[in-house]
């Protein structure tokens, strides 16, 4: 399903926002978070991801989210059309943004306020 321009599929416990159907990762992070809406959190978390990354030529944001009965595991990332990019920095620029507390507890907020 398209929203947005954003295509989102849950199936099996996880749940994929992306821009296009056929998402890539070619630089991903992963963090856990306590269980919450799965599509609010994985929506906060793509905001932030593209405010951090926006500067990265041809970068297209990924938000996965894992569901088991106790946490939820966020892998966030995408794809890059690029062929040379500095994939380390990155993806530690992605894993600072996961770790970040201020971030972490606004989305956590905004997911549990919602979380119908």
């Amino acid at each position: 399903m398209a929203r947005h321009g954003w295509h989102i599929h849950d199936e099996g416990g996880v749940l994929t926002l992306s821009r296009s159907l056929a998402p890539r990762l070619d630089v991903v992070a992963a963090s856990v978070f306590p269980p919450v809406s799965a599509y609010l959190l994985a929506q906060q978390v793509r905001q932030d991801l593209w405010r951090r990354l926006r500067a990265v030529r041809g970068f297209a944001p990924v938000v996965r989210v894992s569901r088991t009965s106790t946490a939820l595991t966020v892998e966030a990332g995408g794809g890059i059309a690029s062929r040379s990019f500095p994939k380390g920095r990155i993806e530690q620029d992605i894993a600072d943004l996961l770790a970040s507390a201020p971030h972490r507890a606004r989305w956590i907020a905004h997911a549990r306020r919602h979380d119908a």
